[in-house]
């Protein structure tokens, strides 16, 4: 995938799982978190067998968006436990 369109996919997965995940992030964090949550979520189904992020469409949102949720739990349990 292009830059661009890890920015995009990254941007809405983050915004969807903002949604899902109680409490608020700004934009910024929302699109790094869903950029990083693709990379984690294709990795896990990746590792489960089934394709990752395989460009801009609705399978790539899902696997970023499994992702970001995943990853913007494990960021709010380390700022609750530092707080």
């Amino acid at each position: 995938m292009s830059l661009l369109t890890w920015i995009v996919v990254g941007l809405i997965a983050g915004l969807l799982a903002d949604l899902v995940v109680p409490g608020k992030q700004n934009w910024l964090v929302d699109t790094l978190v869903g950029m990083a949550g693709a990379v984690i979520g294709g990795w896990l189904f990746n590792a489960f067998g089934a394709a990752g992020s395989t460009g801009f469409n609705i399978w790539s949102v899902l696997v970023a968006f499994v992702g970001a949720v995943i990853l913007l739990y494990i960021v709010k349990a380390v700022q609750t436990s530092r707080v």
